[in-house]
């Protein structure tokens, strides 16, 4: 059968095109032909352009030449972000004629907004036919699937399920003691590992919260991903969380796209895999923590309490309060409650409570405390706003990031984002290393003067892995 798969591909830092590379491995495996068109310049057969109407129009005809299409979906491919009801139903309403074009259409559905489909307005009757056009929508969970039935009017025989993993295999060699030594890693202490694209929803911010704490009792914390899209709003949070883990003892935040095999041996490297999303569809990380037997603890929000129904090493927490007991009851010792919904009270293992208002404390002066290398120490009003002095000219310059188009004329906008596209691969690095040198020049500058003002005869403070003081006990 001649296939033809459309999808972000490699080397486009993105989880859908690290997805789409093992269902093409798996369909080549079993015989068929398979081709792959793209958004944007890649490895793939064929690129094309697909944002708005025109995208989708050029789509429909190129889907004639096959027996089968198979659209890895997300709505940023399709969908102008921002754009109008007006765009979004003529976008619809193309994508729908690109459908009707092919004899058999297979969406795999990653992402998608529901309110979309239950508006009772010419985009809502748009997204309703679009679905409607579609051979088979795939999902991985049943909660998904209800959802997709009930917004879009959909017939659920047209709405299949399918394991999140069926085409995942191991991407690393290393079992977990080969797996820490090349990470630098200790032999000994609990490892939690919480790794992804780095955004608001995926709520590293509150394991780092969760984990508040134990690095007194010799536990760390890694979170390691990018930021997914260069906009402010991801920066911001990035900047955030960046300061959070400076100001807690045993995080550590390892930014930057990590390959496949390295993201594989973080998972095979830790005690424990700490997945704390806000909202999430499924998970591709809980899946591949399971080719390594890596216990997860996640929150049980979209569709992976049906997604981790089937193992009896996923902890699933309601809120917070859930998370940190968890953290804490599995850092010390406390395995009983894996596998089983964690709704209790940590007795005998919970943080004592001079540890919890240390950490409280910790916490909610982050955002206002001009040095981390300083919190620990006596600080005073003088000293602080030396150091704030000393940091003020370089603090004023934001962190950089690419620009996105911004010309009002649609010739022109267009321009600007394929030119975007096209030099996105060689530009990010750059604005990662910048961003990168600004963040350990405000250190350096940071240390400069908490020295300074602390007079030479004072201690040298101990830096733990994650840039922050050792307070210790104190």
């Amino acid at each position: 059968m001649r296939i033809l798969m459309v999808s972000p591909y490699p080397p486009v830092r993105d989880g859908i095109a690290a997805y789409a590379v093992q269902a093409v491995a798996a369909l080549r495996s079993q015989g068929h032909d398979v081709e792959v068109l793209s958004p944007g310049p890649s490895a793939a057969h064929h690129h094309l352009d697909l944002v708005g109407p025109r995208g989708a129009l050029a789509l429909a005809k190129r889907v004639r030449a096959y027996d089968r299409i198979i659209v890895q979906f997300h709505p940023d491919v399709f969908y102008r972000v921002p754009s109008t009801n007006r765009e979004r139903a003529a976008t619809s309403a193309a994508l729908t004629a690109a459908f009707r074009a092919a004899s058999d259409v297979e969406v795999r559905v990653h992402e998608i907004d529901y309110r979309s489909g239950r508006a009772n307005t010419p985009q809502g009757l748009a997204a309703r036919a679009l679905w409607r056009s579609v051979s088979r929508i795939v999902v991985h969970t049943e909660s998904e699937r209800d959802d997709f039935v009930k917004a879009f009017g959909v017939r659920p025989e047209c709405v299949v399920l399918a394991p999140h993993g069926e085409h995942f295999s191991r991407r690393t060699p290393h079992d977990k003691a080969s797996a820490r030594r090349s990470l630098a890693l200790p032999e000994t202490g609990h490892v939690f590992v919480a790794i992804g694209f780095i955004q608001p929803h995926k709520g590293f911010d509150r394991a780092v919260r969760a984990f508040a704490g134990l690095g007194h009792h010799g536990a760390q914390l890694h979170v390691v991903g990018s930021v997914r899209v260069e906009e402010a709003a991801y920066l911001s949070y990035l900047a955030e969380l960046q300061a959070l883990i400076s100001s807690t003892e045993g995080a550590t935040l390892h930014p930057g796209f990590v390959s496949d095999e390295l993201f594989d041996r973080w998972l095979a490297a830790a005690d424990t895999v700490v997945l704390p999303y806000r909202s999430i569809w499924s998970s591709g990380v809980l899946e591949r923590a399971a080719l390594y037997d890596t216990p997860v603890i996640a929150t049980a929000v979209g569709g992976l309490p049906q997604q981790a129904a089937a193992r009896s090493d996923v902890t699933l927490v309601d809120d917070d309060s859930g998370l940190r007991q968890a953290l804490w009851a599995v850092a010390r010792g406390s395995h009983a409650a894996v596998g089983r919904r964690s709704a209790w009270r940590v007795e005998g293992s919970a943080p004592t409570i001079r540890e919890f208002v240390q950490a409280e404390v910790r916490r909610r002066a982050a955002p206002h405390r001009v040095s981390p290398l300083l919190a620990s120490g006596p600080t005073t009003t003088s000293s602080s706003l030396h150091v704030a002095d000393a940091t003020a000219p370089l603090r004023r310059l934001s962190p950089i990031q690419l620009p996105a188009g911004r010309s009002r004329r649609s010739s022109a906008a267009l321009v600007q984002r394929l030119v975007r596209r096209l030099t996105a691969w060689q530009l990010e690095p750059l604005v990662v290393q910048v961003n990168a040198l600004r963040a350990a020049t405000l250190e350096a500058l940071e240390r400069s003067a908490g020295h300074a003002v602390a007079g030479p005869d004072a201690p040298t403070p101990v830096l733990t892995r994650s840039g922050s003081q050792d307070t210790g006990s104190g």
